[in-house]
């Protein structure tokens, strides 16, 4: 078996009395789609923020690529080929579709956000940016401001302000939030065509995203890890099925 992209050892946050991760381990092999499941308040979104780099654990360790990256910045861990998306859509709406992809490009490779200069012209930027807007299918809306795209259409643009930095590793949160059927088809569409080249942590509340795209699913509940496993086997886990109906047989 390959070793692990991503190994999380012992991962615990507390944000006063409340322990939102607690102990949590898991890793995620290369080209693995990894979905973490559970319900408000288990602690997924806390977790995807402390491997993105926006919050520090109080315990626990996070390698990546056999790297050590626990202490490493959200800046440090997009050099070395991790990318993140949000619940809420995190565009630069007064900029073009094309800018919003170009800025990101620029960002990458270490240049201040107030550097930022007109794409247009600058084949190193803007190049790029068209082949990621091409490759999520918003060639079109290129010259479009980001506030004038649809909610779907703007989660497919932050996708590609992912892509574009080239990541081996993308963490997904709540990539189909807030939309209708078939926004949310198209999406999982363009994620199954990234399987195989990037891994990636989905986390989830769409369970027919998650059972169409994740090769292995963690369920958290209460901070906690209760199970891992290929999605044939956590539909059948009866552990999981009593975290999510509130009976007492997952203890």
């Amino acid at each position: 078996m390959a070793e692990p992209l991503l190994r999380i050892e012992g991962l615990t946050k507390r944000f006063g009395g409340l322990i939102a991760c607690d102990g949590i381990s898991l890793d995620i092999g290369p080209g693995e789609v990894h979905a973490v499941i559970g319900p408000n308040g288990a602690g997924k979104t806390t977790l995807v923020a402390q491997l993105g780099g926006g919050l520090r654990p109080e315990e626990g360790r996070v390698t990546f690529d056999g790297q050590d990256i626990t202490r490493a910045t959200p800046e440090d861990r997009s050099r070395l080929g991790i990318a993140r998306s949000f619940q809420i859509t995190s565009v630069f709406t007064g900029f073009s579709a094309l800018d919003n992809v170009a800025l990101a490009v620029q960002a990458h490779a270490g240049h201040s956000f107030r550097f930022w200069r007109p794409v247009a012209g600058d084949a190193t930027l803007e190049d790029p940016a068209r082949a990621a807007l091409e490759r999520i299918g918003l060639a079109d809306r290129a010259g479009d401001p980001a506030g004038d795209l649809s909610h779907g259409e703007r989660r497919q643009l932050e996708l590609a302000m992912a892509l574009v930095t080239e990541p081996r590793l993308l963490l997904l949160d709540e990539p189909t939030a807030g939309m209708g059927r078939e926004d949310s088809d198209r999406m999982i569409a363009l994620l199954e065509g990234l399987k195989g080249e990037r891994a990636m942590l989905l986390v989830e509340h769409d369970m027919d995203a998650v059972f169409a795209l994740a090769d292995r699913i963690t369920v958290m509940t209460y901070g906690k890890v209760i199970a891992t496993d290929t999605p044939a086997a956590i539909r059948e886990n009866e552990a999981v099925r009593a975290a999510y109906l509130g009976t007492d047989e997952a203890a």
